[in-house]
């Protein structure tokens, strides 16, 4: 039997010559003829029965003693040829058992590669597969965003929403998708005034009025698109109100860039986020940042607050940037806690040459009860009417400036 490829060939054993059957008949036929000639002779010989013919038998028979255990050593080298043989060939059926076990496992292992082989193309498959879906899915809600219906706009964001609370890998690329698009040019309607403050968390009231009149321009539909995107935002960075459980619809860790976007009514009380740029930011309508967390810096230079500004209770734990803002109205920064710098002012330096740039603030500003582990700067920051009953952190203060 020969082996399966891929194993070693087996040495064979080598079982030399065996007597034949011929060939033990014939030697017992020659041991009777030598028997009986040698019994024939010694009669003839010895057969008269004196005392030295009796002495010479005796002879004789203790030889044919010697020569019957002879034969019965034979007989026994004998069987022990016969027993060799019994092993020989038992190690034989054993070697070709082991070698059919052997061809068995490969056969075995064979199948198991190729049965691994199979799952991970199909696993590699269906990766493709999903990935070619979100690419077409996010291709195709990218697409919608640039329609000039209000309703297709709409449309991609549930669908980037959707998305991204389905594939987390893919959040924050939805996240600074909905970013420029809130980055990109827009100017706000031109009414008497904005619409009445509301960003309502998922399950509650809008308070905006219906739209009416001019209601149906483009502005003012465009503005619903970008408060849809304002509300995906926030709704998916609060983490929710049970202690020690966030929500299932929570998205950790995001990064928002919102240099220079137009922010109407912009809701962010109780979100978590980590780092964020609103420099150069205009904050249209009523603006509410308490109890938010900042896990990461927080970038609000040169930003202008329209509106009340509200940060109570907000927690900085790096570094927070306010030099250059523009709080139009009131500021609340009432038990903020800032674990970093907070910077409202000083001196950035521009080609090596130092240019004043402070925190304008135009209503009433309060730090009450709001805690600095780290330095507070408001050099250079100003106030429009010292009467207005600001309060300071210790040892702070902002300088007047003359209303305009």
């Amino acid at each position: 039997m020969s082996p399966p490829p891929g194993l070693p060939p087996e040495h064979p054993e080598r079982l030399g010559k065996v007597l034949t059957t011929r060939a033990i008949v014939l030697a017992g036929l020659l041991v009777v003829v030598v028997a009986i000639g040698t019994l024939s002779l010694l009669l003839a010989l010895f057969g008269a029965g004196t005392p030295a013919d009796q002495a010479q038998l005796d002879v004789f028979r203790a030889t044919g003693n010697v020569v019957l255990g002879a034969g019965g050593a034979v007989a026994l080298v004998l069987a022990a040829r016969r027993q060799r043989l019994g092993e020989l060939e038992l190690r034989r059926k054993e070697q070709e058992l082991a070698q059919r076990e052997d061809a068995q496992r490969h056969v075995e292992q064979v199948a198991s590669d190729t049965a691994a082989h199979q799952r991970q193309l199909a696993e590699d498959a269906r990766t493709d597969a999903a990935e070619r879906r979100i690419t077409e899915l996010y291709t195709k809600a990218a697409d919608q965003l640039g329609s000039e219906k209000t309703p297709i706009r709409l449309a991609g964001l549930y669908a980037l929403e959707r998305l991204a609370q389905n594939t987390p890998d893919q959040r924050q690329t939805i996240v600074n998708l909905l970013c420029a698009y809130l980055r990109l040019p827009y100017a706000l309607p031109t009414g008497p005034e904005l619409p009445h403050w509301s960003s309502p968390r998922a399950g509650e009231p809008s308070q905006d009025p219906p739209p009416s009149g001019p209601g149906s321009h483009a502005s003012e539909r465009e503005l619903e698109v970008r408060k849809t995107a304002q509300r995906i935002l926030s709704d998916h960075l609060y983490p929710g109100d049970a202690p020690g459980e966030t929500r299932l619809e929570f998205w950790p860790g995001i990064t928002l860039t919102l240099t220079g976007a137009v922010l109407c009514d912009f809701d962010f009380r109780g979100c978590r986020v980590g780092n964020v740029r609103f420099g150069r930011a205009r904050f249209a309508g009523w603006t509410r940042f308490e109890d938010v967390e900042f896990t990461g810096y927080a970038i609000f230079g040169g930003s202008t607050f329209d509106r009340s500004a509200n940060f109570v209770r907000a927690r900085f734990h790096g570094r927070a940037l306010f030099r250059g803002t523009t709080f139009r109205s009131n500021a609340m920064f009432d038990e903020a806690v800032f674990s970093g710098e907070a910077l409202f002012g000083g001196a950035r330096s521009i080609d090596g040459v130092p240019h004043p740039d402070g925190a304008v603030f135009s209503g009433t500003v309060s730090f009450a009860a709001a805690t600095f582990e780290r330095d507070v700067v408001l050099e250079h920051a100003r106030v429009a009417d010292d009467t207005a009953g600001h309060v300071w952190p210790p040892g702070g203060r902002a300088a007047r400036a003359d209303r305009p």
